[in-house]
């Protein structure tokens, strides 16, 4: 009696993962919105008005730390991912 789990592992040797940016551009990636994040934080501290906000406010705060779905992550935790964390 075949496990439905069995078939499953079966099922996914077929398709492997494959990540939507690759590890030797993660971290170009990871720089760029880290950059990005910080010039927008820099602009919005000159100028912080409610007008701002969703222009150079929320798309700052995106660029640093937004993590929608685990496997598309911003900011400083795709730099995590494109150096690793050494403590």
């Amino acid at each position: 009696m075949d496990s439905p789990l069995l078939e499953v592992w079966h099922g996914a040797s077929a398709s492997p993962f494959l990540p939507t940016i690759g590890k030797g551009t993660q971290f170009p990636v990871a720089f760029l919105l880290l950059l990005i994040g910080f010039t927008l934080t820099g602009a919005f501290t000159l100028n912080r008005s409610i007008i701002n906000l969703p222009l150079l406010g929320i798309p700052a705060s995106l660029a640093f730390a937004y993590v929608p779905v685990v496997p598309r992550l911003f900011g400083v935790v795709y730099m995590f991912c494109a150096v690793g964390v050494y403590v």
